[in-house]
């Protein structure tokens, strides 16, 4: 099946050459030197995924993103960045971009991440929680309706990480553990976040839950 990928980057030889591989790789590819082209192409074409250049001239790529995102757009995003570091990997990622990469790159390894959300995307519609990033190995939380909040570290053991890896790839895993561990893991949670909980599922294990939905099963220590 062919994929459909938007390039959005100011930069015409960059543009021009990725547009030039990506083609070479199978790809449909449509090229935008700015946000707003990039906004009115979203607006009358299906896109399978895009490759999105942070720095910019007018809009910059992490203020488009968040656009998108706001206006509930979750076609799938590649963010390009000479900005590297783990802060703004963060920044990328609580913005709304699904991959973070940064400049110099290879081709091939761009070739392999776009096919890799767009059939993670395709197979899935599960994100994590709103308000928590996983990254790095690590979890953070950020809050979502604050200007500016810088993701911070959840402290977690290494069973309560595992637990909550398990349960967030995706959500709605449902995952055994043992009691206690499960139980530290929802207390955390719970200071951090008021959107999500843990529960129990008889004879299974637990279960990451919306409570802002309604839940069919009954929290349990």
């Amino acid at each position: 099946m062919n994929r459909t990928v938007l390039i959005i980057d100011d930069d015409d030889v960059l543009r021009n050459t990725l547009a030039r591989g990506l083609r070479n790789e199978g790809f449909n590819v449509i090229t935008a030197n700015d946000a707003e082209s990039g906004t009115a192409t979203l607006s009358r074409t299906s896109i399978d995924a895009i490759v999105l250049d942070r720095m910019m001239g007018g809009m910059d790529g992490l203020t488009f993103l968040k656009q998108m995102r706001t206006h509930g757009d979750t076609t799938p995003v590649i963010m390009l960045t000479a900005m590297t570091g783990p802060e703004n990997t963060i920044d990328g990622l609580a913005g709304g971009a699904n991959d973070y990469l940064a400049k110099p790159f290879q081709l091939r390894e761009l070739v392999l991440r776009l096919n890799n959300i767009i059939k993670t995307t395709k197979s899935s519609n599960v994100r994590m929680p709103g308000g928590m990033i996983y990254t790095d190995n690590e979890f953070f939380i950020v809050d979502t309706h604050a200007a500016n909040q810088q993701p911070k570290l959840l402290a977690l053991s290494g069973e309560e990480k595992k637990l909550l890896k398990k349960l967030t790839h995706p959500v709605g895993n449902i995952a055994p553990a043992a009691p206690m561990v499960a139980k530290r893991l929802r207390n955390k949670l719970n200071i951090v976040l008021s959107n999500i909980d843990i529960i129990t599922v008889r004879g299974h294990g637990y279960k990451l839950i919306d409570t802002s939905t309604p839940a069919n099963a009954t929290k349990q220590d």
